[in-house]
């Protein structure tokens, strides 16, 4: 049985795609930074799936939360087949108005979360020689996006390091690949007015937003391609950009 680590889980993307994992009858770990109570529901629903499942909250930008959660993930299930950096947050407004602790924050959640997530799961993938490490990223990490320069440029800094990473663990039978996602449906775009996503969708091939669900699906298929496929940042955005 498969061992399948889900961050940001609590909600949105990453809750779609914990609940992917689990009908597929894995050992799950999910987490996420404060909403335990969410994390929790999900946790039943990906029992009722037929999947185990443990949780842990906590802000995994810090490397002692981080190793703390692969430690417990260790103690459960002895190991980890697949990890989804999913946790991530946005920041919308203009970089002048930035403040340091806001610049920090978004970096290090977005960043520095996968380097801690990537390392801890190492350690067990390196003794297996083999793994996926699937990375959530953004068509803004690929693009830039005018008044979200520091969104951009954590999830700009997540797909160098995935193509990095890849080239790193190759030989170790270990496949990263990051899945760099459009307008998707969730409450990370809450910030967009009804006007504004509609004036997006008009720019999509596909003319609506994405959807949650189509993001887990994808990211359960990344998971079977062979370890050839690696290094590869792949768009996830109804042909916009």
């Amino acid at each position: 049985m498969k061992s399948v680590v889900v961050t940001g889980a609590s909600r949105g993307i990453g809750r779609a795609i914990a609940l992917r994992f689990a009908k597929e009858r894995v050992h799950l770990a999910i987490a996420c930074r404060h909403n335990s109570h969410l994390l929790h529901e999900v946790k039943k629903q990906a029992e009722e799936l037929g999947s185990d499942c443990i949780c842990y909250t906590g802000d995994l930008s810090s490397s002692e939360n981080a190793d703390s959660f692969f430690n417990k993930i260790e103690n459960a299930y002895g190991r980890v087949d697949i990890l989804i950096n999913n946790a991530g947050i946005s920041h919308v407004g203009l970089l002048n108005d930035m403040s340091d602790q806001e610049w920090h924050k978004v970096m290090s959640n977005n960043a520095d979360s996968v380097f801690y997530c990537c390392r801890a799961s190492l350690r067990h993938m390196l003794r297996e020689h083999s793994g996926r490490i699937i990375n959530i990223s953004s068509v803004w990490g690929n693009n830039g996006a005018s008044c979200e320069v520091a969104y951009s440029a954590s999830k700009g800094a997540v797909n160098a390091f995935t193509k990095a990473l890849a080239k790193e663990v190759a030989p170790n039978g270990i496949a990263v690949n990051a899945l760099a996602c459009g307008l998707i449906d969730t409450d990370m775009n809450n910030n967009l007015s009804d006007e504004e996503k509609q004036d997006i969708i008009q720019d999509i091939p596909i003319g609506r937003m994405g959807c949650a669900e189509e993001i887990a699906d994808s990211v359960y298929a990344i998971s079977l391609l062979s370890p050839y496929i690696t290094g590869q940042i792949i768009t996830a955005d109804g042909g916009w950009l």
